[in-house]
């Protein structure tokens, strides 16, 4: 796994991207402004920045352009903006940055994008106008899976539960439908995330992936469901 550091004014913006990446398994190390920033890449050197254009002391773009001038863009950059256009990622690319996301930041489109970025150099692409236009997230919350969610976890045919002595939760489980809706519906949606909480590893971002549930929707649904979060924890959050 990598350390990140997150360049960006706004706290609340630092506090979700460090939960998420570390949810990766990734440390994090946060900057609240440029002065911020050159010493954390000064003493940890980061393998990946997440910089934000809009800063009140100096913004990101005269930072990148600073790191690249004084040979301390030894590694990856990928800017970020709420008021980003084509131009402000063609100009940010020009002077090193690795890719370009606009705010809000959906959670596919930040993963993919550092996984790419944390690709070996020698293995990196250069980026393309195009590439850049594909990068320019419109993001937002990840959609619903239309209900349709709860079809994930078959039930066996004959209604058997999983193999004695088998460990975590199985992908065929049975269910005692003579109860209340109510009861049997969250008995079900209980055992459905402890699967995928156990099949993931822990990791609340790709159970969200998985699920099509936006993450504060998951922890809350996990919460209200008694679901056990430390049970499968990676050591992270």
């Amino acid at each position: 796994m990598a350390t990140i550091l997150v360049v960006d004014d706004e706290l609340g913006i630092r506090a979700l991207l460090s939960e998420i990446l570390s949810d990766e398994g990734h440390t994090v190390e946060l900057a609240e402004n440029a002065a911020q920033a050159r010493s954390v890449r000064e003493s940890l050197r980061p393998d990946l920045v997440l910089l934000d254009i809009w800063m009140p002391d100096v913004d990101g773009i005269s930072l990148l352009k600073e790191w690249g001038a004084s040979g301390q863009l030894s590694m990856p950059v990928i800017m970020m903006s709420g008021h980003g256009t084509i131009d402000t990622a063609v100009e940010a690319t020009k002077y090193g940055a690795t890719a370009f996301l606009e705010k809000p930041i959906t959670l596919q489109k930040l993963l993919r994008a550092v996984e790419q970025a944390l690709v070996k150099p020698g293995l990196r692409t250069a980026p393309t106008l195009g590439g850049l236009r594909d990068g320019i997230a419109a993001l937002g919350e990840m959609p619903l899976n239309g209900g349709g969610h709860a079809l994930a976890m078959p039930l066996s045919a004959n209604g058997m539960g999983a193999l004695a002595g088998s460990q975590g939760p199985q992908p065929e489980q049975s269910f005692d439908l003579d109860r209340p809706l109510r009861e049997a519906r969250d008995a079900f949606e209980k055992s459905y995330f402890e699967f995928h909480l156990a099949k993931e590893g822990g990791s609340m971002t790709r159970v969200a992936e998985k699920t099509g549930l936006e993450r504060t929707h998951l922890y809350r649904k996990l919460k209200q469901l008694g679901v056990d979060l430390s049970r499968n924890k990676r050591g992270v959050l």
